[in-house]
């Protein structure tokens, strides 16, 4: 990003100008179109004749480079589960009536095994000084006798897992030695691969510090001397990774059990690692979990808890699958340790399951999760492959979170798409020639109407040009009242005739509380910077003024 405001010159590539390309203008008799000039502010202004409101490319006075081509929604969708609701046809009805009196059964094996793992674990943490709060002071190991007294949760955990179907586990190869692996990562699938794990190996987890105050499930977690971290916090995954690299480094405590994939799948597909098992640089040993089925898909995807356990509760058997591979070392060359350690586990994980790869996130799960709380349809369609976009221009989950409510509310279709009227109504614009333009930036394939996919990269495109910092300060230090230093309601709408817009009272009103982010009837500097970074599409309705150019537009 520059650092200083671009010069006039610097950024002298008018807006409409090359928006008929020659060749497309002879093709159309536009050729010898006439130019008008118009005055503003004693200054001369050059002018330029559109005949559509399609062609041309409003950023030109950014920079020629185009967002990549959108290849529309991707077929995969590692988050849907795969059994029917409530159906499943003749067999899954009979199946469960025949089961139910089994069903009721396992419930009371599983309410009874929590109970005693959870009185198990109360004593084995009786008078364990501040156990609330060790997991965050860099405490030592759990004394031997207390982890003894564990197996008895342990155990309970096994009796816990045959209550809901899984009578038997398959198992191939064998855990590494602890200090030849600390580090376990796995792929996460449903609620039952912690509970395997720590049947198993009884290891340190990292978790959310909300499972804290999870009844029952919060006491046996401490006892498992969680390492606890906030997702959205840098601090707290910062402090977390110091807490795995200590914890790794001492053959004292457990190994340490991670899930970088950071939240479930469906199993069919791999998605992208977060890196904090692999930041420490301590060999890892990568686990992957199937569970083998033909009606009953144990995914926690887009299904709750209850009808989760009660479809478990329901089955004659439930199949699992564990595959211990072969010790993972990190890279060599310490600058590349993380993502290269990280791709390769993910690769020899993939292989292992015979899945592939994904650049989808923990992100794109909270984006479909917000579609489907808002009732879209084929909320699938709204994922965007947020590991491949944070890596591509740094935009982080909460950035994209945030755009998506605006999107939300742009009234997309039932394939997640957005029309041009109803996106720029958001702003209280109608569809004019230069709007257009606007909109066929992101509407790369000219289909007339846009996914968030593509509307979340073009703006990530647009903010990560060069020019672009320096653009919105020009425009700011041309647009603002000398006196003030501010912009008003009434120079943001002269601002726009340069550009040919006309919004109505209204829409001019929403569109300058779109840049009025304080809410203080004025756009400041901070105003119109944040606004910009948020809509950095609508730095093209000020490339008049950075130009020091006026157009006039022929429709």
């Amino acid at each position: 990003m520059a650092s200083t405001s671009p010069s006039p010159t610097s950024l002298s590539t008018p807006l409409l100008s090359g928006s008929v390309a020659p060749a497309r203008a002879a093709a159309n008799g536009h050729a010898n179109a006439n130019h008008h000039r118009h005055g503003h502010d004693d200054s001369d202004a050059a002018a330029s004749v559109c005949g559509d409101g399609g062609g041309g490319d409003p950023f030109a006075f950014l920079s020629e480079d185009r967002p990549p081509r959108d290849r529309g929604p991707s077929p995969a969708d590692p988050f849907r589960n795969g059994t029917p609701a409530w159906g499943g046809g003749v067999y899954a009805w009979a199946r469960t009536l025949l089961l139910l009196p089994v069903a009721a059964l396992r419930l009371a094996l599983f309410g009874v095994a929590i109970a005693i793992g959870y009185a198990a674990t109360w004593v084995a943490l009786r008078g364990w000084a501040d156990v609330q709060g060790r997991p965050r002071e860099g405490a030592g190991p759990m004394p031997a006798w207390r982890r003894r007294l564990m197996w008895i949760t342990r155990i309970s955990a096994r009796c816990i897992l045959f209550s809901f179907g899984y009578h038997w586990i398959r198992k191939k190869g064998r855990p590494a030695p602890r200090e030849l692996a600390p580090i376990v990562v796995s792929n996460h699938i449903s609620y039952i691969e912690p509970i395997f794990f720590f049947y198993e190996l009884f290891p340190t987890i990292v978790s959310s510090e909300s499972h804290d105050a999870l009844p029952f499930v919060g006491t046996i977690i401490r006892a498992m001397q969680v390492i606890y971290v906030d997702r959205f916090s840098p601090a707290s995954r910062k402090a977390a990774v110091n807490e795995i690299k200590r914890k790794a480094a001492c053959n004292s405590f457990p190994r340490v059990l991670l899930f970088p994939e950071g939240t479930t799948t469906n199993g069919r597909f791999l998605i992208s690692f977060q890196h904090g098992a692999f930041i420490p640089g301590y060999p890892v040993q990568p686990v992957v979990v199937r569970y083998p089925h033909v009606h009953f898909d144990q995914s926690w995807g887009n299904i709750s808890l209850l009808k989760l356990m009660f479809k478990m509760f329901t089955q004659f058997h439930n199949f699992m699958e564990v595959e211990y591979l072969p010790v993972v070392y990190p890279p060599e060359i310490k600058q590349e340790n993380a993502l290269h350690f990280a791709e390769n586990t993910n690769y020899a994980m993939a292989r292992a399951l015979n899945v592939l790869p994904t650049s989808y996130s923990y992100g794109d799960s909270m984006i479909m999760a917000r579609a489907v709380e808002a009732g879209k349809a084929n909320c699938s369609n709204y994922m965007v492959e947020m590991a491949w976009v944070k890596d591509m221009y740094g935009v982080n989950t909460a950035e994209a979170m945030e755009l998506l409510e605006h999107f939300l509310a742009m009234n997309p279709d039932s394939d997640g798409c957005v029309k041009a009227q109803d996106f720029w109504a958001h702003f209280g614009l109608d569809c004019s020639p230069l709007c257009k333009k606007i909109f066929h930036y992101f509407d790369y394939n000219i289909k007339d109407s846009i996914t968030f996919r593509q509307f979340l990269v073009g703006c990530a495109h647009l903010k990560k040009q060069p020019l672009f910092q320096g653009a919105c300060e020009t425009a700011f230090e041309k647009c603002r009242d000398p006196e003030t230093s501010d912009i008003s309601r009434g120079q943001l709408a002269d601002i726009l005739r340069l550009s040919m817009l006309l919004p109505s009272d209204d829409g001019m009103l929403k569109l300058f509380n779109t840049f009025d982010v304080d809410g203080d009837e004025k756009i400041s500097r901070d105003d119109f910077i944040r606004c910009l970074g948020r809509f950095p599409f609508l730095i093209a309705f000020f490339a008049a003024p950075i130009n020091g150019e006026v157009y006039i537009e022929i429709v």
